[in-house]
């Protein structure tokens, strides 16, 4: 990892978690945020620091062995974001936050099924809501990778919500649509009990998504382009 590109990972880090802020996705100094580094180490923010006020000093540099370097200390969450970044190869970036709608559900200890085909942006047919721990615990990390076997999201039972992704837009992004199912998921259960897509249709979704949102997606849809 070249000087230059772990200033350019830590100035994206303070981005990312202005932006939480700014969407709504957390408030005040609840949630954090990391991004990897290289295959034994990653760069997390501080505990007990406004995100308006980070500088890139402030960003804790992080060994998987424990040690940490910089002038602040890691986030008090800084066990989970360790062993996802060591277990899931796949993930770069890992955002978690206390937004309220996934939060409210969280609280109940419920799970988002697959009332709407997006759920399935997570990796599955379902998100799911890990039991409780106390924050900060090799227990909550433990429950929370369960969680997030073969899935890039899940809620953190009486928490938040974690999302992971490729890189720190990938996992805002995924908290993003996190919060939006858990608001529609939420307010679809105010007037009972919303259908549920079956598993072989979010099993559909799944292998649609392998093309979502690509320009080189085979046009299965019967739509046409001149050229």
């Amino acid at each position: 990892m070249t000087p230059s590109r772990e200033a350019s990972l830590r100035s994206e880090l303070i981005d990312t978690c202005n932006a939480m802020a700014e969407h709504g996705l957390t408030f005040g100094t609840s949630g954090n945020a990391s991004v990897r580094l290289d295959e034994e180490s990653l760069l997390i923010t501080p505990t007990g620091l406004p995100y308006a006020s980070l500088r890139p000093n402030d960003i804790v540099h992080l060994r998987f062995d424990g040690q940490f370097y910089g002038g602040q200390r890691p986030s008090s969450e800084w066990l989970f974001h360790r062993d996802i970044m060591r277990e899931r190869h796949d993930v770069n970036a890992v955002v978690h936050t206390h937004s309220s709608f996934a939060t409210t559900l969280a609280c109940q200890g419920t799970s988002i099924p697959s009332f709407h085909y997006m759920v399935a942006v997570a990796g599955g047919d379902n998100i799911r809501c890990a039991p409780y721990a106390l924050f900060g615990t090799q227990a909550l990390s433990d429950q929370a990778l369960e969680a997030l076997d073969q899935r890039t999201a899940c809620l953190l039972a009486n928490h938040g919500q974690l999302a992971l992704g490729k890189d720190l837009s990938a996992a805002l992004k995924m908290a993003g649509e996190v919060e939006t199912l858990s608001r529609m998921f939420w307010q679809s259960l105010q007037n009972g009990s919303p259908i549920l897509l079956s598993v072989e249709e979010m099993a559909h979704v799944k292998k649609k998504f392998e093309y979502y949102g690509k320009q080189d997606a085979p046009l299965d849809d019967g739509l046409s382009q001149d050229k």
